[in-house]
């Protein structure tokens, strides 16, 4: 019997056509769209051709080489960039100057300088030859440097036979600079220094100019102290602003609510520099509210002190938000406010904006009133001595408060979780390094930060103050910045369900999607070899938080309207609300002003900013400080999991310590290596080894530079059977697949890695 015929494929409407030549990462001709469409017949390829030259006659796409079509390119060939930073992986990060498109500008990658120019650093301004890779993503290289634009490093300022010069703190900047005498500022071998960097010149070093002595480099204080001032973290305060906080009082009693009375205690780490909340509970006595509870979070009244307009406010602002490293904090608020009058220390009267909530037996927020009031805390307790009174070993501070005081936070507290377990949300426990430094300013240790129900006690309270706060202000018709979250974009969901579903779990697609999903999937591989990859994985899923005046909700905790409230001695943000609430409620001076509600947009955008600064810097400054420690291991080994994964190399955090490390792609076995960005993988061409996010491994410490805070590992056990390419899965295929040859073209050079 002759077999069937296939019945011919439908005719592509315009938008498929369209859809298919936008995903495309290079140009197609119209052999392609045919051969997708699986469309054969003379007839129908005379169609596709008049609905192509259609396209293209309405400017949907444009015609190139070959009468090959693409979408119109959205940059130049030739355009001048401004560099905005490095990402995640190392990358230089640029945007076009000027963007006139439609939605945020595409996505650039800078190639690195020629041999003998400083890196790129953001601010620095090129005209640089782009490249499209992708709809919406950019490689580019410099032409030239735009003149005046060439930067400010940190580095080491070092005297030899030939001159000075700086040896750049950045990793990123991997060329020296000259320094002429007339340059050197003044500085001696071994200073750390905040250098200008002067226009190349033909021949030798780029040259550089001593701005600035900060101190010996040879001081374990050198490294937060380079990670600051390499991210211009703001680290004095005018004179007015210092002149205003020492002339501040304990406001009065007039006007305000007595709560000196109520036992409020202060709850916070062993380390914790500043202490701007509070919190007391007792079972609400209303008969409509059975098994209910009264909760009370009190906040330090940062908005008494920092009126708007005043020169604390602005240094408040440009700074945004406090910054944290191992051995000092880069505060908001000048130290007058941040470590006295608006620290609620035990036994001392503080003025504060507390937040009254009433909550249900079962979790849910009820009601919530506003006010300001005059308080005294009872006690300054740590996370652990709470855990520690809780599971029935209480210490002459906790012991007289354990009845009256903590069991009751801890009714409350059992109800807000349960809520938070009904309503789904995004729980990430991600374990967090702690530095802990020796009488000397020199590492003693590196650790993981336990968690304990002490911790999440207090979120549960500053989530259900933050709620109550956002939405306080939205039923008073009034501005507020919120926290937002929103949902991961779909390109990323959907290289997350490609990835699970090649190692054996799904993902609830489409409208329905919720953090319960995420959730699920987290508990559902507790404990099995790959928990720690999913969670790599579905955190790298997710859209960064930010601060907005348009509300869309929290995605992560599952909440449809969220504020920072609770924190404002180190988040502008917080002070931005408390404003707010003061002047919706009319609660007296030091409301917001209506300056700032005219520009609420761009506050919010700023102090967004500033959160990402002062987090890259903190970060930086950990991996310096880890990069010590480990310079005392060189030729160690320990056990890791691979972390990252990029065309370059894997990153490798190490079990015990946390540390993270490099093990660069040219020290792995010999193959060629191709990037799998969807998989998270590099794939070995050749053999068919796979390097993949999560895999646990072997490394031995091969080199670490407290300097630049970078540290570089080799693999020990790169055939090892522990690692993910002799667990059962057929390497080539289960890795590379169709979907990654695509992905290959679609990258090209950018994808690949060579091993020696």
């Amino acid at each position: 019997m002759p077999k069937a015929k296939p019945a011919p494929a439908a005719f592509p409407s315009r938008e498929d056509v369209l859809a298919f030549i936008r995903n495309s990462p290079v140009p197609v001709g119209k052999r392609e769209v045919a051969r997708a469409f699986r469309l054969s017949g003379s007839a129908d390829r005379e169609r596709l051709k008049e609905l192509i030259r259609d396209l293209e006659a309405g400017g949907a796409v444009e015609r190139g080489r070959g009468k090959r079509v693409a979408p119109p390119q959205a940059l130049p060939e030739v355009a001048v960039l401004e560099v905005t930073g490095v990402d995640a992986d190392g990358e230089v990060l640029a945007r076009p100057l000027t963007w006139a498109g439609d939605g945020a500008p595409p996505r650039i990658f800078m190639m690195p300088e020629k041999k003998g120019h400083p890196a790129l650093t953001a601010g620095d301004r090129v005209l640089a030859r782009l490249s499209r890779i992708t709809p919406g993503l950019y490689e580019a290289r410099t032409i030239r440097r735009i003149e005046g634009t060439t930067g400010r490093i940190v580095g080491v300022f070092r005297m030899g036979p030939e001159g000075g010069r700086i040896v750049p703190a950045d990793r990123r900047n991997a060329a020296e600079l000259a320094v002429l005498p007339v340059d050197a500022g003044g500085a001696e071998d071994g200073d750390l220094v905040l250098a200008d960097v002067l226009p190349a010149t033909r021949l030798g070093l780029a040259r550089g100019r001593v701005a600035e002595r900060i101190g010996p480099s040879a001081q374990p204080r050198a490294f937060s102290l380079i990670a600051i001032h390499t991210h211009g973290l703001p680290t004095t305060f005018p004179r007015a602003a210092e002149a205003e906080a020492a002339h501040a009082a304990v406001p009065p009693l007039r006007g305000r609510t007595d709560l000196r009375g109520v036992p409020l205690v202060t709850i916070d780490g062993a380390d914790a520099r500043d202490f701007d909340d509070a919190v007391w509970a007792e079972p609400d006595g209303d008969p409509a509210n059975p098994g209910g509870w009264h909760l009370v979070v009190a906040i330090a009244d940062v908005a008494y002190y920092v009126r708007p307009g005043s020169a604390l406010d602005r240094a408040a602002f440009e700074r945004g938000n406090s910054a944290y490293f191992p051995d000092r904090v880069v505060p908001m608020l000048p130290e007058a406010l941040s470590n006295d009058l608006c620290s609620l220390r035990p036994g001392e009267e503080r003025g504060c904006l507390a937040a009254h909530l009433w909550i249900g037996a079962d979790g849910t927020l009820r009601r919530h009133r506003f006010e300001r009031a005059l308080m005294r805390s009872a006690a300054r307790l740590t996370y652990e001595q709470v855990q520690e009174a809780r599971d029935g070993r209480p210490d002459e501070v906790t012991g007289p408060l354990l009845e009256p005081v903590l069991a009751p936070l801890y009714g409350a507290f059992t109800c807000l979780w349960e809520a938070r377990r009904r309503r789904g949300t995004l729980d990430l426990d991600l374990p967090e390094r702690r530095v802990r430094l020796g009488e000397d300013g020199r590492i003693a240790a590196i650790t993981v930060r336990e968690r304990f129900d002490s911790h999440r006690l207090i979120e549960e309270f500053m989530i259900s103050a933050n709620v109550a706060a956002a939405e306080s202000l939205e039923a008073a018709g009034a501005p507020c910045v919120y926290r937002v979250h929103d949902r991961p974009a779909p390109d990323r969901l959907e290289g997350l369900r490609e990835f699970l579903d090649g190692i054996g779990y799904t993902l609830a697609r489409g409208d329905s999607l919720r953090p319960e999903h995420f959730t699920r999937l987290l508990r559902r591989a507790d404990g099995t070899p790959e928990s720690p990859l999913i969670s790599e994985i579905i955190l790298r899923a997710q859209a960064q938080a930010v601060y907005s005046p348009e509300n869309i909700g929290h995605f992560g905790l599952s909440l449809g309207r969220y504020a920072h409230f609770t924190s404002p001695i180190r988040r502008y943000a917080d002070l931005l609300v408390h404003r707010a609430l003061i002047r919706a409620h009319g609660l007296g001076v030091g409301g917001l002003d209506d300056a700032t509600m005219a520009a609420l947009g761009d506050a919010a955008d700023h102090v967004s900013m500033t959160e990402r600064r002062a987090g890259t810097a903190e970060r930086d400054a950990l991996d310096r400080y880890t990069a010590a420690h480990l310079a005392d291991h060189v030729g160690a080994t320990f056990s890791g999991r691979i972390t990252g994964v990029t065309r370059f190399g894997l990153f490798v955090r190490l079990d015990e310590s946390g540390a993270d490390g490099l093990v660069p792609a040219s020290t792995l076995p010999d193959d060629r290596y191709d990037h799998d960005e969807r998989g998270h993988a590099l794939v070995g061409r050749q053999w068919g080894r796979i390097f993949r996010l999560g895999a646990p491994v072997k490394i031995e410490v091969k080199e670490a530079d407290p300097l630049t805070g970078s540290t570089l590992f080799r693999l020990t056990n790169p055939d090892g059977a522990d690692l993910p390419w002799q667990s059962g899965h057929t390497p080539r295929t289960a890795a590379m697949g169709s979907g990654t040859d695509q992905r290959r073209k679609k990258h090209g050079k950018r994808a690949t890695s060579r091993g020696k």
